[in-house]
């Protein structure tokens, strides 16, 4: 991801929260839904690719997994890029070794092949791709934040119904090497949406303005402000929290959708019929995201986004233990339909929640952070759960796994909130009563207003007295 220079902008815009952030968005929704949805696409291949290489589950599971560590853990490098040469040209770039990765993974001849062509190659373009128009997001909208990551998020179950499909067509059609190389030619598609990233400028005389008035001392201490990754965001317990817990989460998120496909298959379903379990999986989180995205940016439920995310993870999870018990094909598009809707709600509230924790000026280096320790978690899960596949020979084990993985990160975000985030809100109120009790000076003049009221009484009274005594005096004499 983008440093914090990137995120602070320099220029001091404010977030349009509309205009040319409609097309910034559309170009993020495109996209997340590559990022996303094609390491659950290419799982289609996976049948040919096990008896062109003669390989077993886990071996083949490893070409999500590398994918999507990818993604995730390039985001230092990332950052340093962004920071560099912009966004836009970092997209470019990313657009280009995306589409080259999937076009040389047509030629290859061994599944080693595969994992550094469409694993590394495709996954570095996607991650270059990814987390730089994260950072346009979070930049052209504030307010109507949780809405566009929201729709933004929706990419994924709308290419995941597009490129599962295709993705079976071009198999019968054209085999698996063919159908490499046509979706190498759609992740072109890439280049396009990140020249829809146009960076904000300020107005000229907000700029000419800006440099009349700022002083010598305020441009010494903006130089400092440019970091690659700032990890200060350590320090904060929220965003520690938050990581424990996303990591933990990461090891069983993406595993049902990878392998409810095979799961179909080995029940006996023909190949088409059990592909249409992500088009139904991917329509239902279509809805969902949007959604949860409105129903996030409520007043009464956006200062508890993180306790929503709990709830989605505890739905996802039980959805994952339920599911392990599916029989028949009937009980296998029910589940999808209920996973449909919590991984949906996981999608649209996960980047949410972070930026809700540690504040727009660190969430470019808090979510580059955040991926790198998620990556470990991602290469690792899938192809855990694809040797347990192989020792044990049943899906239920495997599902089982994924909910319990899933269920503990959602106890551990919001148990640890509870305990340890609940006293963050008392500190303002502590300091207010420190303040007030460590403030004698306004108490001082208080009483010494009482002392000058007492005095004025006094001098009120002093009068009388003196007239008495002139008039005894008068009296005597």
């Amino acid at each position: 991801m983008g440093g914090v220079a990137l995120d602070d902008g320099s220029s001091g815009v404010k977030a349009p929260d509309g205009g040319w952030g409609w097309a910034v968005l559309f170009g993020c929704f495109v996209i997340t839904g590559f990022s996303y949805a094609f390491p659950k696409a290419v799982s289609v291949f996976f049948k040919e690719l096990i008896r062109e290489f003669d390989v077993g589950y886990s071996d083949t599971a490893w070409i999500s997994s590398i994918l999507l560590a990818m993604l995730y853990g390039t985001g230092p490098l990332c950052s340093i890029l962004v920071n560099r040469f912009g966004c836009r040209p970092v997209m470019l770039v990313g657009g280009l070794f995306a589409s080259l990765g999937m076009v040389l993974a047509s030629f290859a001849t061994s599944i080693i092949h595969i994992y550094l062509c469409t694993g590394v190659i495709t996954g570095l373009g996607m991650a270059l791709n990814f987390q730089p128009s994260l950072i346009m997001l979070n930049r052209y909208f504030s307010e109507k934040r949780p809405l566009a990551n929201g729709l933004a998020a929706a990419g994924s179950p709308v290419a995941l119904c597009c490129l599962s499909p295709l993705g079976q067509v071009l198999q019968y059609k054209y085999g698996w090497r063919g159908g490499f190389l046509i979706l190498g030619g759609i992740l072109l598609n890439c280049c396009a949406c990140g020249a829809l990233m146009r960076p904000l400028y300020p107005p000229k005389k907000s700029e000419a303005a800006g440099i009349e008035n700022t002083p010598e001392d305020g441009n010494e201490k903006a130089k400092p402000k440019p970091k690659l990754l700032d990890f200060s965001v350590f320090r904060d317990p929220g965003f520690v929290i938050y990581t424990v817990a996303a990591s933990i989460m990461v090891l069983g998120l993406f595993v049902p959708p990878v392998f409810v496909v095979s799961y179909a298959k080995e029940l006996g379903n023909e190949d088409t019929k059990s592909a249409l379990l992500l088009t139904i999986l991917g329509f239902i989180d279509i809805f969902a995201r949007p959604t949860c995205g409105i129903i996030a940016g409520l007043q009464w439920v956006r200062p508890r986004c993180v306790y929503l995310f709990s709830f989605a993870l505890i739905f996802n999870g039980t959805t994952d233990l339920v599911g392990s018990l599916a029989k028949d094909y009937a009980s296998l598009v029910v589940f999808c339909i209920f996973f449909g809707i919590s991984y949906g709600m996981v999608g649209a509230l996960q980047f949410e929640v972070l930026m809700a924790v540690v504040g727009t000026e660190k969430f470019s280096s808090a979510i580059g952070l955040v991926l790198l320790l998620e990556a470990i978690a991602v290469l690792v899960g899938p192809p855990s759960a694809g040797r347990l596949l192989d020792s044990t020979k049943k899906y239920m084990f495997v599902f089982l796994l994924a909910g319990i993985e899933v269920v503990m990160s959602a106890l551990v975000l919001a148990i640890c909130n509870l305990l340890f985030i609940k006293k963050k809100p008392e500190a303002p109120e502590t300091a207010e009563a420190k303040n007030h009790s460590s403030t004698p000076p306004t108490e001082e003049p208080h009483k010494a207003n009482g002392n000058s009221e007492k005095r004025v009484k006094n001098v009120t009274k002093d009068p009388k007295e003196v007239e008495t005594f002139l008039k005894d005096n008068d009296e005597q004499n």
